[in-house]
């Protein structure tokens, strides 16, 4: 008898010696005490079997369906298109490209079957021959899988539904799908989807995707040492990593060449020379391609998933069209403005941060970004000190160059859209996809500063005050109540002359706005900036409110603007269009929501033609001089406090468009107080992507804004005349139309800088993002602070009472990005002037409002 066949007949035996007979003679001592007859025994024997079979009758309904499994041979993930149907993205379950097995290298499936399954065409889904000799030896202590390719299939595809446990359900319900999937699919097909859905480490689907990862080259060129490797892995990817354990991962190559040379796939010669061979790697970890929106993306993959789950749709398999406002060709141009402006700050950035008084490893703000590192914490679990981990990464060169180059990255966002229908034309969440994802547009809440001054002055337009209402450049005193006043200043000293309400948003003076601010009341303001579109973000209702201390998003920001663009109707932002099928059948349409009425139009249109002087004359005067921009345009600029915060907001009449610039701590700065401000940071991608849609026509140069007259009866125009003549005889000092001085001298028309401010308090957790729908608009009282209040201490004093305003008491600051510290609330005591300069001040951030100085008085 041959060896192996008298090895195997000894296992046979031992086995059944051992384990079987055993359990057979106590099963049938059992069965004969307890059954009154041996027909009986035989009765309860034959009942296993079929008692077996109706069990697995049972299981069938829990396996994948027939039609799940079709459905699973052509899968199509969803596509995002824009308006003017380019590609936009692709809802894919992993990072995966389907190629046909005639596009793969016969060696990989020679490779395959001689390794995992030598009879795969002779079975239909189950070896029999190979599970029985996975059984006994098994039983013998050996163990040994017995699954075959189309079985491997069948867990892989469902491993919900199938599971991995080592139980007899899971293979019997393998089993079960493996005979389903040989009904519908042909053996070549169950390996091509076998070979392009196998996962390979590094988010690595399918075998192109391998090739290209551990070999940088398509699935058609692997060579057959290369095919080895990659089927080697597929029993342990991670035991058997060529990265990471080579000598592992070459011994189970030599096993792949040992399997393809006993089936006839390699000759004893070709063996011996390829075996010795070393391995040779160049792996190359494969990035997902991201397409030109992929925070848009991101941002509505949760909603188009909850549809199609209401609908009865996969949107990662059934091809899905989904159609959105996003212009490709404004959205390309957002694109190249961001990555272009993105550079040049990031040059300034590195030359600020880069010297060693800036990133000094002693100074207090470096070392407490190392104790929140993640090495850091580490450090310390693994039984280091605090003291000793600290210095163990400040000794640690490499570690803090990666630090530095993290937190001193500049981040950016924009938006643009139709302010006619709400329409989202181009949505860009930072400067690159891959390097930071999250979004600065939709996630990130920051200070707005002085882009939140037109709800100011609309607030007090549609109060009566007029543009040529003049009040003093002056020194202002606002009393708090508890002996405390704050004093907003502006970077220069006060002109100590009259200043127009119109030249002030023009030329963002604080002085200016806080009297404003004052006459108005900072609950009307708050009101008006809801109504206008900022209705996501909570408003601290305090006087520091007119300067943008309370954080907000760039979405709620360019949603206002443009409900002042659109003559005071507001219409929320939105983005898909419709939903087809993949043959084009439309599922769904999803029309704009009716416009809302959200400020009188006499007032907006005061408040639109204020801010054209921004444009003019003001802060954004850059438009005009170095885009050489002609529209009928308007906007605003803002920098917040010590140049934390850039923005800048745009409108024309078929466009609105505003842009971020900061870095995603708040306590990194530009350190530039030219860079540093909005009109230098955040202007120049407006302006770039206004000045090419212009020229290239996908605005009109010639669309102007159109003022109307606002309808009105006649009680309202008396009660409207009532309110202006109380409102002259006791709340506003008037001026002459025309003629009014200009800008105290030497006052530039650019945005003026933030002093430094003292260091901010330790980060806390990032608060979740809002859904991409638009909120309702919320009562003022559900939109305003109502914890008790908080007394936070002075930088270098003590701690005075906290300060509350309308009955409106303070709250902590939240942090809006990722690694923000948070920071005192707007209505904080320690807080100073905000907007464009101030008094010193504590530090701003994107959790708290940019601070307000408050000293006691004698």
């Amino acid at each position: 008898m041959p060896p192996v066949l008298a090895s195997l007949r000894a296992r046979l035996t031992a086995a059944w010696r051992g384990h079987a007979a055993p359990l057979l003679a106590r099963a049938w001592a059992f069965a004969a005490r307890h059954l009154r007859s041996r027909r009986a025994v035989l009765w309860a024997l034959l009942a296993v079997p079929l008692a077996l079979l109706l069990y697995v009758l049972a299981l069938v309904p829990f396996t994948p369906a027939i039609s799940d499994i079709r459905k699973a041979k052509t899968e199509q993930p969803a596509q995002l298109v824009s308006a003017d149907g380019r590609l936009l993205a692709e809802y894919k379950w992993v990072n995966r490209e389907w190629v046909a097995l005639e596009d793969i290298a016969p060696s990989v499936k020679d490779a395959l079957i001689a390794t995992e399954d030598h009879r795969f065409y002779d079975h239909f889904g189950l070896d029999w021959r190979r599970t029985g000799s996975a059984l006994i030896r098994t039983l013998g202590g050996d163990k040994q899988g017995g699954s075959t390719i189309t079985q491997q299939l069948a867990r892989n595809l469902y491993p919900e539904d199938i599971g991995r446990a080592p139980t007899l359900t899971r293979k019997l319900k393998e089993a079960i799908t493996a005979l389903k999937i040989e009904v519908l699919y042909s053996k070549d097909e169950i390996l091509e989807t076998y070979l392009n859905t196998v996962p390979f480490l590094y988010n690595a689907y399918g075998i192109e995707m391998a090739a290209r990862t551990y070999f940088d080259k398509s699935a058609d060129k692997l060579t057959v040492l290369e095919s080895a490797t990659l089927i080697g892995m597929l029993k342990g990817t991670s035991y058997y990593n060529p990265v990471l354990n080579p000598e592992r991962a070459q011994e189970r190559r030599n096993t792949v060449l040992s399997q393809m040379k006993k089936r006839g796939k390699l000759s004893a010669a070709e063996y011996d020379a390829l075996s010795k061979r070393p391995l040779r790697i160049r792996f190359e970890r494969q990035i997902e391609t991201a397409g030109p929106a992929p925070h848009l993306a991101q941002q509505l993959r949760k909603q188009l998933i909850d549809w199609a789950d209401r609908n009865g749709y996969s949107l990662y398999a059934d091809g899905l069209v989904v159609r959105t406002t996003i212009d490709s060709r404004l959205q390309t141009l957002a694109n190249q403005a961001v990555a272009r402006q993105g550079r040049q700050l990031q040059g300034v950035a590195d030359g600020a941060w880069a010297s060693r008084s800036a990133w000094n490893p002693k100074g207090p703000l470096v070392q407490a970004l190392v104790r929140e590192s993640a090495q850091y914490e580490a450090a310390v679990a693994k039984g280091a000190t605090p003291d000793e981990a600290l210095q163990g990464l400040l000794d640690d060169a490499a570690f803090m160059r990666q630090l530095r180059q993290q937190k001193t990255r500049v981040q950016a966002g924009f938006l643009a859209l139709d302010p006619r229908s709400g329409e989202v034309r181009a949505w860009v969440g930072s400067r690159d996809f891959a390097t930071d994802p999250f979004d600065h547009v939709q996630a990130a809440r920051r200070q707005p500063g002085s882009t939140f001054k037109p709800f100011v002055y609309g607030a007090a337009f549609a109060n009566g005050m007029l543009p040529s209402d003049t009040l003093m450049d002056e020194a202002v005193e606002i009393p708090l109540g508890g002996r405390q006043v704050w004093r907003p200043t502006d970077e220069g000293p006060p002109s100590n002359a009259p200043m127009t309400l119109a030249d002030g948003l023009a030329y963002s003076k604080n002085t200016i706005t806080a009297q404003v601010m004052q006459k108005v009341g900072p609950e009307r303001v708050a009101r008006w900036a809801q109504a206008m579109g900022v209705r996501e973000s909570r408003l601290d209702v305090v006087p520091s409110l007119a300067l943008g201390t309370s954080p907000v998003t760039l979405k709620e920001m360019v949603a206002a603007y443009g409900t002042i663009a659109n003559g005071g109707q507001y219409r929320a932002p939105i983005v898909i269009t419709r939903i087809e099928d993949k043959n084009g059948k439309v599922l769904e349409d999803f029309a704009p929501a009716d416009p809302e009425r959200a400020a009188g139009l006499s007032a907006v249109q005061t408040l639109r033609d204020a801010m054209r002087g921004v444009i003019d004359k003001g802060t954004g005067a850059a438009i005009r001089t170095r885009y050489g921009i002609t529209a009928d345009v308007a906007g605003k600029t803002g920098t917040t406090q010590d140049n934390t915060d850039g923005w800048f907001i745009l409108m024309h009449p078929q466009l609105v468009a505003g842009a971020w610039a900061g870095f995603n701590d708040g306590r990194i700065t530009l350190r530039s107080d030219y860079w540093g401000q909005g009109a230098h940071s955040a202007l120049p991608m407006v302006g770039e992507v206004f000045q090419q849609a212009l020229r290239t026509k996908v605005i009109d140069a010639r669309e102007r804004f159109i003022d109307e007259e606002e309808k009105s009866g006649w009680v309202d125009n008396a009660v409207g005349g009532v309110r202006t003549w109380v409102y002259d005889l006791f709340g506003r000092r008037t001026g002459p139309a025309a003629g009014t001085p200009p800008p105290a001298q030497g006052m530039a028309p650019v945005e003026p800088a933030m002093r430094p401010s003292s260091e901010a308090s330790a980060p806390q957790n990032l608060p979740e993002a809002p859904d991409i729908s638009e909120a309702p608009l919320k009562p003022l009282q559900d939109a305003t602070p109502d914890a008790p209040p908080v007394a936070t201490p002075i930088e270098g004093g003590g701690g005075l009472p906290g300060a509350s305003f309308g009955g409106q008491p303070t709250v902590p600051a939240v942090p809006q990005s990722p690694g923000q510290p948070a920071t005192p609330s707007a209505a904080s005591p320690q807080n100073g002037g905000t907007g464009d300069a101030a008094a010193p001040m504590a530090p701003a951030s994107a959790g708290g409002g940019l601070p307000f100085f408050i000293e006691s008085k004698p």
